[in-house]
């Protein structure tokens, strides 16, 4: 029988898909939206607006324009303003057209025909159900690069001069574009180009320290009170900022972590299950790897997994690591290498991704290096060191 324990308190506050009621670090941009689009609050069928959403995977551009949204449709609500906000991820729709626009339609006619109808059809349909229901919609297009490419410059000129074609009519259909990457627009045509680039807003990269913020946030709404230590927060952190600052990224790890803590009847998160965690989403060190490196490299970083399996702990002082170190070699009978060769072993592994090394401060003590293990178990590492130096051993 499978055990109730578990380190979670609402772990839907972890999906890809909730979004939530405050976005850490994307006041400034919801602002921007808001001021952008603030005439539909005032003048809603007076004019429309066309703004781009651009930035790198995990900087929260689905999640701002999806809270934007509800937060505009409801205001909307309470002035007695008929507004719908219509999220679309083109790339769901291979970057058609015709089809991103059917979705677009079925919120209001659930059986209209898939088949049929052209992107124009579809279009001018759309734009008579808004007129029928006196309504407007933002229609957000996500993953709009994928458009660009399948459809190029048509496309985006079918939907840029839309109301070109409905000159002394009410204006219905604004658009928020969300990119990765705008260089995807240099591949249209001046005149499809010149319609796009107005009104940009660009995502920066989050930091280690607004990802804190961001993976704290989540914790409270997510995990039972103490379930998540700070240093296993920073450490996810960490992970996150250095797969380009990806937030959501960091939010799967700390899922994933939840779930080894429960299939552990652990009572709290601890850091191996982070690196058990990370091992499952990115590819961790290979055997290849491990046979390729020297005798001293192996019995170092031997005394770094075996620190972390023995210890619960995310961070190791380079000055524990190099004592630990000291005992691996006199148990396989070999004199420890200086600090200079163990810092150079340290560089070495940071640059394969297999430790993180960071100088941390402290009050008492200054300056000091700590390393982490971030995407390979302990206690995996440390099983495939041990067999490697036995077998060299033997030979």
């Amino acid at each position: 029988m499978a055990s109730t324990h578990t380190v979670f308190k609402d772990e839907s506050k972890l999906d890809i898909n909730y979004i939530p009621q405050k976005l850490p670090h994307r006041e400034t941009e919801q602002r921007l939206l808001l001021e952008f689009f603030s005439f539909i609050l005032r003048c809603p069928d007076r004019m429309a607006q066309r703004v781009i959403l651009a930035g790198d995977v995990g900087t929260g551009k689905t999640a701002l324009a999806q809270r934007f949204g509800a937060t505009l449709a409801s205001e909307a609500n309470k002035r007695g303003i008929k507004f719908r906000y219509v999220h679309v991820n083109c790339r769901e729709f291979r970057g058609n057209l015709s089809s991103t626009l059917h979705r677009a339609v079925t919120v209001f006619e659930p059986n209209y025909p898939s088949r049929g109808y052209g992107a124009e059809e579809t279009l001018s349909t759309l734009l008579q159900v808004l007129d029928r229901e006196g309504a407007t919609m933002i229609l957000t297009l996500d993953e709009f690069d994928s458009l660009i490419e399948k459809e190029g410059s048509d496309a985006v000129y079918k939907l840029t001069r839309l109301q070109e074609t409905r000159q002394g009519q009410p204006q219905r259909l604004s658009f928020i574009f969300i990119m990765r990457d705008l260089q995807a627009i240099e591949k249209l045509d001046e005149s499809a180009k010149s319609t796009l680039q107005r009104s940009i807003i660009r995502l920066q990269r989050y930091g280690k320290a607004q990802l804190v913020d961001i993976l704290n946030d989540r914790v409270k709404m997510a995990f039972e009170l103490g379930a998540v230590a700070e240093d296993v927060v920073d450490l996810i952190a960490e992970l996150a900022h250095a797969q380009t600052g990806n937030a959501r990224f960091g939010i799967e790890v700390l899922w994933r972590a939840g779930k080894y803590a429960d299939v552990q009847e652990a009572n709290c998160v601890l850091p191996e299950c982070v690196r058990m965690a990370v091992a499952n989403i990115v590819p961790g060190l290979r055997r290849s790897e491990l046979a390729g490196l020297g005798l001293h490299q192996k019995l170092f970083l031997l005394a770094v997994a075996r620190y972390f399996k023995e210890n619960e702990e995310a961070y190791v002082s380079l000055s524990e690591a190099e004592l630990d170190y000291a005992v691996v070699c006199e148990e396989f009978d070999e004199k420890p290498h200086g600090h200079t060769q163990v810092w150079n072993y340290v560089q070495y592994f940071t640059s394969l991704g297999i430790l993180r090394s960071e100088v941390a401060t402290a009050e008492t003590r200054g300056r000091s290096t700590r390393l982490s293990l971030p995407t390979i178990p302990a206690v995996e590492l440390e099983r495939e060191l041990t067999a490697s130096l036995q077998l060299a051993r033997r030979a």
